[in-house]
């Protein structure tokens, strides 16, 4: 019988359950996770948000092979101030560099986010460096795709540097479907309509 579980990784864990040096925290060290139990996809080690690991290959093969398209939510704390201008110009996919080579993003949504939606989120430990001089603003981005930094990337792209990176949905599951746990098992039939499969 396969397990579900959903996470909500913190800041400075790798997504994976081997050290490559001790310090390294993993995902181990959050719960005494099954045997045979990894993620599906990946958050960097400076990202956060939900995280779904299973035993279940099938789940894992749906999710992340290239033909489907699962929509993915990042809110993103942003150096600068994100005019429509440069929100347009997300939304409209900007041009990033991948393993040398231009590529050009697809389509995604953007919105700003006000401060009493970012309210719902848990302080960041250790918190993210605060500068009188320099704006920051929330934004949420949901794109169908998953390059390596993508987000990062793009952010950076129209002059926007990422402060704070976190995962809050992946198609209708959301990251308050863990219920204020760090990590919550759910049984497959109410994960796979939560995210479309």
């Amino acid at each position: 019988m396969y397990r579900y579980f959903l996470i909500n990784k913190p800041y400075d864990m790798l997504s994976q359950f081997t050290r490559e040096v001790p310090a390294h925290r993993v995902l181990g060290d959050l719960h005494p996770f099954p045997k045979n139990v990894y993620p599906v996809g990946r958050l960097d080690r400076d990202s956060e948000g939900l995280l779904i690991l299973t035993d279940d290959p099938r789940l894992n093969a749906a999710l992340l092979h290239p033909s489907r398209r699962h929509p993915k939510t990042y809110w993103v704390q942003v150096e600068g101030t994100p005019t429509p201008g440069l929100l347009d110009q997300l939304a409209a996919g900007v041009t990033i560099r991948l393993k040398g080579k231009d590529y050009r993003c697809a389509k995604l949504e953007v919105r700003r986010l006000s401060s009493a939606e970012v309210s719902t989120l848990a302080p960041r430990n250790p918190p993210v460096r605060f500068r009188k001089t320099v704006p920051d603003a929330w934004i949420s981005l949901t794109l169908t795709e998953g390059k390596n930094r993508q987000v990062r990337r793009m952010c950076a792209a129209v002059g926007l540097p990422v402060l704070r990176l976190v995962r809050v949905a992946i198609g209708q599951l959301q990251l308050q479907d863990l219920e204020q746990q760090d990590v919550r098992e759910v049984d497959r039939p109410w994960l796979l309509t939560k995210i479309g499969l």
